[in-house]
Formats: C-alpha cells, structure tokens, sequence
C-alpha cells in the first residue's frame, strides 16, 4: 500500500489533534529518526562504556548534579 503524500502542514495538524502521549511519543521517534548516524551512535556507546567503567575503579571523581549544573552555567555565561 503506497503512502500519500502529505504536506508539513497537513501531518502538523492531524499530529496536533492527537492527545499529549502520543504527541510525546511521535516526537520521540522523529527525533530519534534523525540520530540515525551508526558510527556516531557507536561513538556514544563507547564513551558511556568508558565513563562507567571509571566510575566503578573510582578513577573519576563524581559531583552531586545540582554542583555540577551550577559549574555548566558558570562555563557557559
């Protein structure tokens, strides 16, 4: 069964009547359509591996998360 077309409009709409879970949930899986990079994804994967395997030998230090977003703002201001 072929798709029609729609315009951006058209798909707005119809997503905008739809009840806020499943407007959440659509918006989820568009956005996760566009990370659809593997070798990025692989990149990801690595660096939470590498970041929690220093967490358990201890290796980095951790910071409470209000510290930690207190120091971000700081940097970026």
């Amino acid at each position: 069964m072929p798709l029609e077309v729609e315009t951006v409009e058209t798909l707005e709409a119809a997503a905008l009547h739809l009840p806020p879970g499943e407007r959440a949930r659509l918006v989820e899986r568009l956005i996760a359509s566009l990370d659809a990079d593997q070798e990025v994804e692989e990149a990801w994967a690595a660096e939470v591996e590498r970041r929690q395997a220093e967490i358990e030998c201890r290796a980095g230090s951790l910071l409470p998360g209000p510290e930690s977003l207190a120091q971000l703002k700081a940097e970026f201001q």
